[in-house]
C-alpha cells in the first residue's frame, strides 16, 4: 500500500468521525431512493501527521538542529498542536537501552513508551520552531502534529560533524511512517559504512524484512528476514552484517510485513564523508533527480529494476538552456533484479543540472538515486540525490539561512510558473514571496526571497501556480576547514490535504 493510499483512507476515515453516520454512492449507482449520488471530493487539510527522525549520529563531535516548519493552511481550525519526543531505547531486559548501534536489530526490549520533555514544540504556523543537540547519544525521535499544525508539517534534522567517517554536512527531512521503502546508492563497499534505520511510532511491534540487490541480483541474507522493531523504539542496523561479500553499489528494499516504520539510510565513508540517503520515489518508468549542485565533481547513478522485466532508459540533463544527452552516457540499460550503477563524472560541467529518465521503448519501473562528490583530493564531501516526486500542490525546505542555501527547480516537460514563499525567521522578520518562470526542460537554481529583517533559520515553500509538473530540490552547504560540506533535500509534495468526497448524512442506516 503506497503513501497516497494510506493518506486517502486516514482523510476519509477522520471525516467519517467527525461527521457521523455517512452515506457514500458512486455516480450511476442505484440506491434506495434512486437519486442519491456521490458529489465531488474536497480537497481539505488532514488533521494529524506523523514524522520520524532517526539518531543523527554516533560521533561525540557532531552537532545537530531540528528545525519544525508547518506552512499556513487555510481551512485549518485554530487549536492544534506539533512536538517532537525522544523514542523510548529499551533494552531486551526492558531496563532501558543506550540507543546505540545494533548489528542485526533483533532482540530488542519491551518498547514502553517514556514520557518526557518535547526536543522542540512549535507556537504557531508560518514561524519555524528549532532544538539542539550535541554528542553521540542523542536518540530516534518521534514527531506528531495535529489540527493547523498537521497540514505540511515537515521537520529537517541537520548534522555537523566536525571529523572521523561521514565527516562534513549530513541533514534529512524527517520521514513518515510507511510499510515499503526503496533505497538505491546502499553500499557495503570496505571504505563504507552503512547503517539502515528503522523507527516504529506505533503501540505493537513493527516486522520488517531487509532485501540487498547487487550487480548480479538478490544477496542472500538469512539475518534480515523477520527483524522485529519494538513499539516506539528505533533500530540502527549495519548493511555489512546482512551480507558476506563487499559491494560498492547496492540497492535496500526495507518490506514490513506488520506494522509500519520510517526508514532512512545513513552513509558514511571513511574519506569522502556522507550523508543521509532518504528513500527513492516509488518504482515509475520515468523518474527526474533533481538538483545536482553546480560544482558536483563526480555523480554516480545508481538504478535498479524490481519488475521481471528489463529497463532501457534514455539518460538527459535538464539544463539552464534545455535537456542535454551526456556524451558517452545516452542510455542505460537495468536487467530485472540487479542494481546498475553509472559513472557521469562533472556532467553539471558547473550550471545546475537536474538528471530526467525516460524510456527508451516500452516502460518498465525502476528505482534510483545519484551519488555526488564536491571538493577535490583529501577535501571531498559525498551527498545523496534520490528520485523525486513533482511538488505536487505544495512542498517545503527547513533550516534555510540567509546564505548557503540553493533552491533547484526543474520543469521536465512544459513551462511551469512556481511561487516560492521565504516564511518568517525562527526568531524575526517577515514572510516575502516572488513567482519564477521555469522554462520547459530546464532546471534553475533560482535567486530565493529572504525575509525581511531575517534573524535564525527559515522554511522555503514551493507552490506551482501553472504549467507543467515541477521537482525541487534544496542544497544547504557550509565549508569547514576547507571540506565543502553540503547536503541535498528533495521536494515532493507535502500531502497535506486530501481528498475526501463529499457526503450526506443518512439516519436512515440506523434501521437496517
Amino acid at each position: 500500500m503506497n503513501r497516497t493510499t494510506l493518506s486517502l483512507i486516514a482523510g476519509a476515515a477522520a471525516l467519517a468521525a467527525v461527521t457521523g453516520f455517512a452515506s457514500l454512492t458512486a455516480p450511476g449507482a442505484s440506491g434506495t431512493t434512486g437519486t442519491d449520488t456521490a458529489k465531488a471530493a474536497a480537497e481539505l487539510p488532514v488533521e494529524r501527521t506523523s514524522l520520524l527522525c532517526p539518531a543523527p549520529s554516533s560521533s561525540d563531535l557532531a552537532d545537530t538542529t531540528y528545525t519544525s516548519f508547518t506552512p499556513v493552511t487555510k481551512g485549518t481550525g485554530s487549536t492544534g498542536k506539533a512536538e517532537l519526543e525522544s523514542a523510548a531505547e529499551q533494552s531486551a531486559d526492558g531496563t532501558g537501552g543506550t540507543g546505540g548501534k545494533s548489528d542485526s536489530g533483533k532482540g530488542a526490549g519491551s518498547g514502553k513508551k517514556k514520557a518526557g520533555k518535547p526536543v522542540l514544540a512549535p507556537e504557531k504556523p508560518g514561524t519555524p520552531a528549532t532544538g539542539d543537540t550535541s554528542g553521540g547519544d542523542a536518540p530516534a525521535l518521534l514527531g506528531t502534529a495535529e489540527g493547523k499544525f498537521a497540514p505540511g508539517w515537515t521537520v529537517q534534522q541537520t548534522t555537523e560533524v566536525a571529523a572521523g567517517a561521514g565527516r562534513g554536512l549530513q541533514g534529512l527531512n524527517c520521514t513518515a511512517p510507511d510499510t515499503e521503502f526503496w533505497f538505491p546508492g546502499a553500499s557495503t563497499d570496505a571504505a563504507r559504512t552503512d547503517y539502515v534505520h528503522l523507527t516504529n511510532p506505533d503501540d505493537s511491534a513493527a516486522v520488517v524484512d531487509l532485501e540487498l540487490y547487487g550487480k548480479d541480483g538478490a544477496l542472500k541474507s538469512a539475518v534480515g528476514e523477520g527483524i522485529t522493531v519494538q513499539p516506539h523504539s528505533s533500530e540502527p542496523i549495519l548493511l555489512s552484517t546482512l551480507i558476506d561479500e563487499k559491494q560498492t553499489n547496492l540497492t535496500l528494499h526495507v518490506n514490513v510485513r506488520s506494522g509500519r516504520v520510517g526508514a532512512a539510510v545513513q552513509a558514511l565513508d571513511d574519506t569522502l564523508g556522507g550523508d543521509w540517503l532518504a528513500a527513492a520515489t516509488d518504482p515509475a518508468g520515468s523518474l527526474v533527480l533533481p538538483g545536482i549542485p553546480k560544482d558536483a565533481t563526480a555523480v554516480r547513478l545508481i538504478a535498479f529494476a524490481p519488475g521481471d522485466a528489463d529497463a532501457d532508459l534514455k539518460v538527459r540533463l535538464a539544463s539552464p538552456s534545455g535537456l542535454i544527452t551526456p556524451a558517452g552516457n545516452e542510455t542505460l540499460h537495468v536487467k530485472a533484479g540487479m542494481t546498475t550503477a553509472v559513472d557521469l563524472g562533472d556532467v553539471t560541467r558547473g550550471e545546475a543540472g537536474s538528471l530526467v529518465l525516460t524510456p527508451t521503448g516500452q516502460s518498465a519501473p525502476v528505482v534510483a538515486a545519484l551519488r555526488v562528490v564536491r571538493g577535490k583530493g583529501a577535501k571531498q564531501e559525498t551527498a545523496f540525490i534520490p528520485a523525486a516526486g513533482q511538488v505536487g500542490t505544495r512542498a517545503t525546505a527547513a533550516d534555510n539561512s540567509g546564505k548557503g542555501s540553493t533552491l533547484s527547480l526543474t520543469a521536465p516537460d512544459r513551462t511551469a510558473r512556481v511561487k516560492v514563499t521565504a516564511s518568517a525567521g525562527s526568531e524575526g522578520g517577515t514572510a516575502v514571496s516572488r513567482t519564477f518562470t521555469i522554462k520547459a526542460g530546464t532546471t534553475q537554481d533560482i535567486d530565493a526571497p529572504v525575509p525581511d529583517g531575517l534573524k535564525g533559520t527559515y522554511a522555503l515553500t514551493v507552490e506551482p501556480l501553472s504549467g507543467g509538473p515541477v521537482y525541487a530540490a534544496r542544497t544547504l552547504a557550509a565549508t569547514e576547514e576547507g571540506v565543502p560540506g553540503f547536503t541535498v533535500q528533495t521536494l515532493p509534495d507535502d500531502r497535506g490535504t486530501v481528498a475526501v468526497p463529499e457526503a450526506e448524512e443518512d439516519l436512515s442506516v440506523l434501521q437496517r
